[in-house]
């Protein structure tokens, strides 16, 4: 592997270029190139400290956060999974934060052949050899692949195929990707097992079908029992079928989409494999698809030319969809993540993360309403009973409470198919001492809940927030240090 620094690229081709580093440069040079209005007359007023005190301000401060390595995050449908340090170490050697995109491709092949090598890996793991690694996050995968259906409807002369189907229980975001690309979105009812209605399907499907969007395993927990009939009425129809990957983590290594009938699907690799994602990023959502829809990838992909790796652009590509070749420091992470483990060891993962699930799921369900209480994926669905709603208590309640007795959320009111719903996902990474840790205090709470405790309504008590008007604060937030 052969990596060369952007900085030595510059040093040896440009020797003047890091003069600006030099110290004790002075004022007039430093602000030669800066208008007037912008530079200070008199140094800023800053506040005298110790080290020490600086140490723990930011210290006390960094001790607010809660953090995967500090607490347990059962959020169900984020796979807010810990993410081991060695992923971060090896993302963070410098012979990979300092290329530049921008570099001869004689100059990176490393970062190339990594890029090539995780595609094949994730085409393997999904059964879908068509792979692109540039959308930046899931929603972006999600358009992304829309957008390469559109171009494959176009070269097929059915441009006037424009609805999406997608089942109610699926992810909030496809509806709204299937409106950004330009489709029409008709909603498929779940059955009374929380799996897609096929005889609902069979009524929609029609000569204006572009596709199917599904989620699988489902947002219920659930994995799709009918995959490959739905897969093959689609097919019938004309159209393509999507699966939303964000459940990845529930069956990889143990089932691929393409062999049961998907043909495009994103994964996140910031939350199946590998990336930090708590607070929002960063993100990676690479789509994989069949041989067939390969030639309409985003343009640049890497691949294996006579002189090594080198950037190509699909023969019918739909063109970039964003800058550059992808969130690079994210995919060195799944590389490694896919590296370390192998076959087997993703494979456990998913084994970990879906009996995690069920042994929650198990030791609650006599306490908590589960609407579809059976062997479930990564993640089951529950919510308050009727004795606990009799009393005046809702998800909201159950969730603030959680927060008092030290544990996050699970995710909550979603999915919209089930009412007051709570989604726990535990992931595979846990111990049996914190699931069981979580486990009593679920109980706690339902007993507290049955029992109608009044001061439910006003947990947590013990954080410098508790409750706020969250109408309000969206409509109106107040963002100063203190407010008046």
């Amino acid at each position: 592997m052969y990596l060369a620094p952007v900085e030595l690229l510059f040093e040896e081709s440009r020797p003047g270029r890091r003069n600006w580093r030099t110290p004790g440069a002075d004022r007039a040079t430093a602000t030669a190139d800066l208008p007037a209005y912008m530079v200070r007359e008199k140094a800023p007023a800053l506040p005298e400290l110790g080290e020490l005190d600086l140490i723990r301000h930011f210290t006390r401060l960094s001790q607010k956060n809660y953090a995967i390595s500090t607490n347990f995050y059962p959020l169900g449908s984020c796979t807010m999974k810990y993410n081991p340090v060695v992923n971060e170490r090896i993302a963070a050697d410098p012979q990979w934060y300092h290329l530049h995109p921008y570099q001869d491709d004689d100059t990176v092949q490393g970062a190339l052949e990594l890029m090539h090598d995780l595609a094949a890996d994730l085409g393997e793991a999904t059964g879908l050899p068509g792979v692109t690694l540039h959308p930046a996050a899931g929603a972006h995968g999600e358009l992304t692949a829309l957008m390469v259906l559109r171009a494959w409807l176009d070269d097929q002369g059915q441009n006037q195929r424009r609805t999406i189907l997608i089942p109610d229980s699926a992810h909030g975001t496809n509806p709204a990707s299937c409106t950004l690309a330009g489709f029409d979105v008709v909603t498929i009812k779940s059955n009374d097992r929380g799996l897609c209605a096929v005889r609902d399907l069979v009524e929609h499907l029609g000569d204006d079908t572009a596709g199917l969007m599904i989620t699988n395993p489902s947002t219920l927990g659930l994995f799709e029992e009918d995959i490959v009939k739905i897969c093959d009425l689609v097919h019938e129809a004309g159209g393509k079928v999507y699966m939303d990957g964000a459940n990845f983590n529930a069956i990889m290594g143990i089932t691929r989409p393409g062999d049961f009938g998907i043909d495009m699907m994103h994964l996140n690799l910031h939350k199946t494999f590998s990336t930090p994602h708590g607070g929002g990023g960063p993100g990676s959502g690479p789509i994989c698809v069949t041989e067939e829809l390969t030639k309409y990838l985003p343009t640049p992909s890497v691949v294996q030319g006579s002189e090594g790796f080198e950037l190509s652009t699909p023969e019918s590509s739909i063109g970039r969809v964003r800058g550059f070749h992808g969130n690079f420091m994210v995919l060195v992470r799944a590389y490694a993540y896919i590296k370390r483990l192998g076959a087997e060891g993703i494979k456990r993962v998913a084994e970990n993360a879906v009996l995690n699930a069920n042994y929650i799921r198990v030791k609650v369900n006599h306490h908590w309403r589960v609407p579809f209480d059976r062997i479930c994926m990564h993640e089951f669905v529950a919510r308050p009973t009727k004795a606990m709603r009799d009393k005046g208590i809702h998800t909201l309640d159950i969730a603030k409470r959680l927060i008092e007795l030290g544990y996050h959320p699970p995710t909550v009111y979603f999915p919209l198919v089930v009412a007051e719903a709570i989604m726990v996902e535990p992931t595979e990474t846990e111990s049996k001492e914190t699931l069981d840790g979580f486990i009593a205090a679920l109980i706690q709470v339902a007993e507290e809940a049955t029992a109608g405790e009044a001061f439910l309504h006003q947990t947590p008590r013990n954080m410098p927030v508790s409750r706020v008007d969250e109408a309000k604060a969206v409509k109106d937030p107040q963002l100063c240090f203190r407010c008046q």
